[in-house]
């Protein structure tokens, strides 16, 4: 069996269902940039059994703990990813934070369910300036996402002005004992599933959000599910318009019951000069000014050559971790490319969006950001 020596990176996982499965795929896949998962923890018998099967395949000899707790106590690994359910996320996070090792942190995206969760795991992390932690908000590495951001930094459609960004796609997934079926659990749709596009509409606007408006309900799925005697209550589609600072607009046209669709993202950005968009999965881009009309609108093929292991996210979650590990390796010298200020502001966003769908009003960011505010009308 290969062990790790002493100048490999070694990774904990903590959560090994579906998503901390896929990281130890896209790990093995990195396995020559001197990575190797030497522990993961996981209360969850199947989701620990399914992991190790993996691990062995990959000849990986990992150690299996219950819980995080004992994880960190091990002193195993350098690194932990944590792929958890959402409302643990905070705990877990301060437990790593506050622990005498070291560990550099990939957390899963959201960062937490609340703006008041974040805020404390932000403040925790700012007195451990020797970790380095990174929010899980890969969807800018997809390829075609990746080139619309380089296309807009580059100036060529002038000053964004409109953000639309089109999500249509299946309803949830089942999750180890149906936690992602209610809103306490997983902050809300528009924090669990909508932080990715908050955060990309922030980055194209290159501004600070300042009022959301939504209209959103739970029209077709989840409605025969009952779990404990509770029915789920989060929302299956939605609108959301997010102002920012400096004028530019977003929107989010959400559908999670429109499997009959071509792609499953569709962004466009508008400037004063000119259009991109960007499509997913077909990873496509197109982008024109407005000199030049539709006869010069360019189509092209946005692909990236690192990615050796595509997933369920299109290569992004492989280049995510390409991005963290040359992070660590620079000890210091630069931080990691989504901070928790990103995480956090992409949640407030979430969250603004939640409550403006439930008080059928414009909500401020100002107003979340001061959770002594949300119990107003």
């Amino acid at each position: 069996m290969a062990a790790a020596n002493d100048s490999t990176m070694k990774y904990g996982i903590i959560g090994v269902g579906m998503m901390g499965r896929e990281h130890l795929i896209n790990l093995h896949h990195l396995r020559n940039e001197g990575v190797a998962v030497v522990c993961i923890a996981d209360p969850h018998l199947p989701s620990q059994q399914l992991a190790l099967q993996l691990a062995q395949s990959f000849d990986w000899p990992i150690k299996v703990f219950t819980g995080h707790k004992e994880l960190l106590d091990s002193g195993l690994c350098d690194v932990v990813i944590v792929s958890t359910p959402n409302m643990t996320h905070h705990q877990i996070l301060l437990d790593i934070i506050n622990h005498p090792k070291s560990h550099h942190v990939l957390v899963e995206k959201p960062l937490c369910t609340t703006v008041a969760d974040c805020r404390e795991v932000v403040a925790a992390a700012r007195k451990r300036p020797d970790m380095l932690v990174q929010v899980g908000l890969e969807y800018r590495y997809m390829p075609p996402i990746a080139k619309l951001i380089e296309i807009v930094k580059s100036g060529i459609l002038g000053q964004v002005k409109m953000v639309a960004i089109r999500e249509h796609r299946f309803p949830f997934l089942v999750k180890v004992n149906n936690w992602n079926r209610f809103n306490a659990n997983s902050g809300g749709t528009l924090v669990e599933k909508c932080c990715h596009f908050f955060d990309l509409m922030r980055l194209f606007a290159g501004a600070n959000p300042v009022r959301v408006m939504a209209s959103g309900a739970i029209d077709v799925n989840h409605k025969d599910e009952i779990y404990d005697g509770k029915v789920p209550d989060i929302i299956d589609n939605a609108y959301t318009i997010v102002e920012f600072d400096n004028g530019t607009r977003g929107m989010l046209d959400l559908c999670m019951f429109a499997e009959g669709t071509k792609n499953e993202q569709e962004i466009s950005v508008v400037g004063d000069i000119g259009k991109g968009e960007a499509f997913v999965p077909e990873s496509i881009v197109r982008f024109g000014t407005r000199m030049g009309g539709r006869d010069g609108v360019q189509t092209l093929k946005a692909e990236d050559d690192r990615i050796k292991y595509d997933g369920l996210h299109h290569g992004s979650s492989y280049l995510e971790h390409l991005n963290f590990l040359s992070a660590i390796q620079a000890k210091g010298g630069q931080g990691p490319a989504v901070d928790l200020h990103d995480g956090l502001i992409s949640v407030a966003i979430g969250v603004a969006a939640q409550l403006s769908i439930e008080k059928g009003r414009f909500v401020t960011l100002e107003e979340v950001m001061d959770e002594h505010n949300l119990g107003a009308s």
